[in-house]
């Protein structure tokens, strides 16, 4: 299991946000987490000194392209970057420095999924740098992929056929819990259960990872085949529950 560090940006900078609440409060912002007062290069440099290699640089709205750039230029090719990305921009991504570009929003047509928009990635930037960001929350009994700021329900549901079609497009898949995302409350076992039992690319979990415990947990129920994102529960973000260096430890590069 590696360790999959992220950057997230948030109006220009570095924050930790509670995933479910994206959309606009009463208040015109996300319930935060932290904001931090260092520039996004400061964490892709950290990164690189670890070799954490895979890391995600993730756009949450609008401008927030050039803290983006800023974090692609201190780790040329060892970081992913998504929000926002179509194939009419993948390219520059690709070309400003990350080694793959992540997608969610754009490949999904009212509610459904858009193989076309789909192709024409591929055939931008190469499944090889292609992640598909298939960040779900719980409805029904199931897990459905969502999309827009993780607000819009779509009609995917994520299960074992799903997945095995889909890694015909992509070099990985990285899947938010959405509904523990942010909170500090625990990982989802049942959806890692399932990624870990039909996944046939490399998949990279993220959500509600709060303790030591929980990396265990994840090591075990994944069968150490998941790899694994940390958010606001390190001490680099303000979080109480995890110090950086241990879960570099832990996981290893």
């Amino acid at each position: 299991m590696r360790f999959r560090p992220c950057i997230d940006l948030h109006e220009g900078q570095v924050k930790q946000i509670v995933g479910s609440t994206l959309r606009k409060t009463d208040s015109g912002n996300p319930l935060t987490n932290f904001s931090s007062t260092f520039p996004p290069s400061y964490y892709s440099r950290m990164y690189r000194q670890d070799n954490l290699t895979g890391g995600h640089v993730i756009m949450l709205g609008p401008g927030n392209s050039e803290a983006a750039l800023d974090a692609l230029s201190a780790w040329p090719e060892g970081l992913q970057v998504g929000g926002g990305i179509t194939a009419d921009n993948a390219a520059f991504w690709i070309d400003r420095g990350a080694s793959h570009v992540i997608v969610t929003s754009y490949v999904f047509h009212d509610g459904l999924l858009d193989e076309q928009r789909l192709q024409r990635l591929c055939r931008q930037v190469g499944r090889r740098h292609l992640v598909l960001d298939l960040s779900c929350r719980l409805r029904d009994g199931s897990y459905y992929v969502v999309t827009d700021r993780w607000q819009k329900f779509t009609s995917l549901k994520v299960n074992g056929k799903v997945l095995e079609e889909l890694a015909g497009y992509c070099d990985e898949f990285l899947v938010h819990a959405v509904d523990v995302e942010g909170k500090c409350m625990g990982v989802d076992v049942n959806l890692i259960n399932l990624l870990a039992r039909n996944t046939p690319v490399p998949v990279t979990y993220a959500g509600g990872v709060s303790s030591m415990n929980d990396l265990l947990l994840l090591q075990e129920a994944g069968d150490g085949g998941l790899d694994v994102t940390v958010g606001s529960a390190l001490d680099i973000f303000g979080g109480t529950g995890l110090q950086y260096k241990d879960v570099v430890e832990f996981c290893g590069p």
